[in-house]
């Protein structure tokens, strides 16, 4: 009997489970494919927006859009088309319920787990075919499938049971290579962080104005300490890597604005003599607040043309 089995709702960057449907069935092969449902979940970030993974006698189905996956267990038998359809409808609820801030600040696993209630009604009626809505477009979905399909993850791909062996997933049709974080896409810019980028910019500038004032004084008075004109200009250099931190993903990006959030500070401190409490203030400000906005500007999964 073909059916869908369970199903759940994961962010991609962490694999934090968000929701999930209950799951009764304690079969070894049921409890093989949770095992693969937690090794997926912490490469989502890696891997193309529309996936399927063939396990014997069931197949995980899942796709990822704005920051979250939402993944799905079905027997090997149950249509593909259908498959999609189904979680198609669970990400256009889910993104109408909650919004990405909550998303992206959720701590605590199965913090929606009242979502899974509308994942259950849902699950019910596409296991009940004759109760789907007539007007769903399959053609459209059917379509979408055929010029850009699924990537097929195979089993060994995913290495032994208990972990990765290391994930390697080649060329995917329409994406070329999936690479690391280099050409991961960010959260949608938002206000608080705009602001944050321009004043970034504007204290990048500031600094680079005082360094080239220190160098004509050093010029001009042979006494004049050179240090100052290197942490002008090293301030420069971090305010504009934390304009660079906030628009492009990188590795190790959280780390590497904490570390560029420390260098402002010491320069700032190294300039103490030359610059008065409020100078000081406004320019550590702006580095822990852009700081900030780094640290919530996070990846997000590629998103589906899915006719959203």
């Amino acid at each position: 009997m073909s059916m869908i089995l369970s199903a759940s709702v994961v962010r991609v960057r962490d694999g934090l489970p968000l929701s999930a449907s209950t799951d009764y069935d304690q079969s070894t092969g049921m409890q093989e494919c949770r095992k693969y449902f937690k090794m997926l979940s912490k490469k989502l970030s890696q891997l193309p927006d529309r996936c399927t993974l063939k396990t014997g006698q069931y197949n995980i189905n899942f796709i990822s859009s704005l920051g979250v996956s939402y993944m799905m267990l079905c027997t090997e038998n149950y249509p593909s088309v259908l498959a999609f359809c189904f979680l198609d409808e669970l990400q256009k609820e889910f993104i109408t319920t909650y919004n990405m801030m909550k998303t992206n600040t959720a701590v605590r696993p199965y913090c929606f787990i009242e979502f899974d209630n509308f994942i259950q009604r849902t699950k019910q009626r596409y296991n009940n075919t004759r109760s789907l809505s007539t007007k769903m477009n399959l053609a459209d979905m059917q379509t979408e499938i055929k010029l850009r399909p699924p990537y097929q993850i195979s089993v060994s791909e995913l290495g032994s049971a208990n972990g990765f062996t290391g994930l390697s997933v080649p060329e995917y049709k329409g994406t070329g290579k999936i690479s690391a974080a280099p050409h991961q896409r960010l959260d949608p810019v938002t206000l608080p962080g705009i602001v944050s980028f321009v004043l970034s910019l504007l204290c990048g500038a500031l600094n680079l104005i005082r360094g080239f004032h220190a160098i004509e004084s050093l010029l001009q008075n042979e006494g004049e300490d050179f240090s100052y004109v290197i942490a002008f200009f090293l301030g420069t250099a971090a305010c504009l890597y934390q304009c660079y931190l906030f628009v492009y993903y990188t590795g190790w990006r959280n780390a590497k604005s904490f570390l560029t959030f420390g260098l402002i500070c010491l320069c700032n401190m190294y300039l103490y003599e030359l610059r008065n409490l409020w100078q000081l203030f406004f320019h550590v400000t702006v580095g822990a607040f852009s700081t900030l906005q780094i640290r919530l500007r996070q990846p997000q999964g590629k998103s589906p043309d899915y006719n959203v």
